[in-house]
This record gives C-alpha cells, structure tokens and sequence, in this order.
C-alpha cells in the first residue's frame, strides 16, 4: 500500500486511499473520489498526530527499499536461471498502490532499463481482495501500457522459511518474559469487512494457515483477533482491544502480541500496538510485548528470494 513520507502527504495517501472502491466503497461510484476527499480532509489531522508519534512518517517505505536491496543481493547470489545465459541476473523494484513509488512509475523504470520480464509478488503473504488483490488490479493496468512478459505470485503464507522467520521471533518475544513465566501468544491481523469473507476472500483461512505452520513448530497457549477496523460496517472479529480485555478476564498477565499479517513495521505496528494496545494493556494489569516485526529479517529475505528462484524455475526464465 506505501505509506506517507512526511506529515505533509498524509492528507493526499489517505486520500488515494479511500479512493480505491477495492478497500472501502462510499455510495455509488461517481461519489467515490469526492467522498474520498472528504473524509481523507477530516482524517488528516488526527492521523498526522499517530505519524507525529512514530518519527514523522511511516517506515514502511524506507523498509521495503531495504527488503528490495537485500533481496536483490540474495538473488545475484544464489538463484541460478531456468534458461538463457546464466548471468542474466535480477533488479528489484518497489511498486507503490497509493504513494511513491507508485507501481505505474516503477514499471516505468524497469522499461528505461532493458527490463522484458517480470515477476510480481506483493508483500502480502496473505491473499485478500482488499490488499493483493487491489494491488493486482493496478498492476493489470499500468502493465497495458508495456510488454513485459509478468508473472504473479498471488500468495506465499505457508513458505518454510517464512514460517521459520515467525517462529523466530515469536521465540525471542517469549523470552523476553522471562524463564518459567506462562505466556499466552495473541496473532493479531489486519481486520476486513465481513463482506469480503461473504464475497468469498480467502484471508482468514490464509492466517489460520499460517498459524497452523506456525503451531507446527512452537507449542503454545494463542488465539487471533484483528486489528485496525474503521468505518460503519461490521468487521471480522474477535476486535484485538476486546481480546485483550477477555484475556485480563481469563487472569493472563503476560501476553505477546504476533503482527500475523505484517511483514514490515509501520503505523499499526508502531502506533496501534506500541502505543495504543501497550496502554490498555497496561490498565488491564497485562505485559503486553509485540513480537519484533520480520522487516529485513534473513529468514524472510531467504524466503521471498526461494519463492522467485522457484517461479523462475518454473518458467524457464
């Protein structure tokens, strides 16, 4: 999605936010982009003060340029060619749905610089109409405007190294309690309207997937609520803020809180959990820890780079 890189952008990212009908609808079609502004007016503010209170802007753009070169790095290293000559090697862009670098201005790199082939995989490991496949669309369009030859990745949420990485950090988050003290683990997910589970999204079943692999590895006491809803229509729940509240019921005292849908730290991470979530946890008489986000973690670097070595494979590229 991108995020805004300075207090200043924040009006127009939610702006081009909130004009995507594939996120939020806002009545008939040709209101969309008026109501879109709109809101994106009288959210601005209060958003500016979440951004205010994590340096300013969201990381997440500076994070996925640093998963770029390390994933670029890991590429030349070690990801042989399916066909052709073997030094035919890889460049990694960052494609944007709604701030720079926008996905059109990438595509229009990568044509500047001799690029024919594409393979696209968005950073969600998770499929959802809502993310990838928004994304996607943007893509299809922008890439009528070339002939590359692109192939897509539509998800990667069981991926071993992807797992392992989770399982990592989930581990460090543990042990930052203390030895002999009880845990319970709390996998917190972006929230998505319960329309989209109606239409079909596979989201959810994707995150107890993940879970599931998860679990596979590391014992442990858990539950999955979601986080970040907005808006009047009626979310997927259990709600993470009504969880922790249940759990402070139950007697947990200690709980670590798993970012399951995020590869990469930005305002849900940095402002809702840290900071939002921290606090009610702390009225609750709960520890809450939040497990280190994956960002340039090597295990995750190793798994996008086997996904596309595999893809490549796949095609003969």
């Amino acid at each position: 999605m991108g995020g805004p890189d300075s207090l200043e952008a924040v009006g127009t990212f939610l702006y081009n936010l909130f004009s995507d009908r594939m996120i939020v609808r806002l009545g008939p079609e040709p209101l969309q982009r008026p109501l879109a502004r709109l809101i994106s007016a009288m959210r601005a503010p209060k958003a500016r003060k979440m951004y205010e209170l994590i340096g300013g802007k969201s990381p997440l753009n500076d994070l996925s340029w640093a998963q770029a070169a390390a994933l670029e790095e890991a590429l030349g290293k070690d990801c042989p060619s399916g066909a052709g000559p073997a030094e035919d090697g890889f460049r990694v862009y960052v494609g944007m749905n709604y701030w720079h670098p926008f996905v059109s201005e990438s595509l229009a790199q990568a044509r500047a610089e001799g690029i024919k082939r594409l393979i696209a995989m968005p950073l969600y490991p998770h499929y959802s109409l809502a993310t990838t496949g928004s994304s996607l669309r943007v893509l299809k369009r922008e890439l009528a405007k070339y002939s590359f030859e692109c192939q897509v990745i539509p998800h990667w949420y069981r991926q071993p190294d992807y797992i392992s990485a989770l399982v990592l950090k989930i581990k460090e988050g543990m042990a930052r309690f203390g030895q002999g003290e009880d845990v319970f683990v709390l996998f917190s997910a972006h929230g998505l309207p319960v329309k989209f589970l109606e239409m079909g999204d596979v989201y959810v079943e994707h995150i107890r997937g993940t879970i599931s692999a998860v679990r596979g590895v590391l014992e442990m006491d858990y539950a999955l609520s979601f986080q970040s809803r907005t808006g009047p229509v009626k979310w997927i729940e259990p709600y993470t803020d009504e969880m922790l509240k249940e759990l402070a019921r139950q007697g947990a005292r200690n709980v670590l809180i798993v970012p399951i849908s995020f590869i990469s730290d930005h305002v849900e991470t940095l402002y809702e959990i840290d900071i939002l979530y921290k606090k009610l946890a702390k009225n609750l008489n709960i520890r809450l820890e939040r497990m280190e986000s994956l960002n340039t973690e090597p295990l995750l670097i190793k798994a996008m780079k086997d996904i596309i070595c595999m893809k490549r494979k796949e095609l003969g590229w």
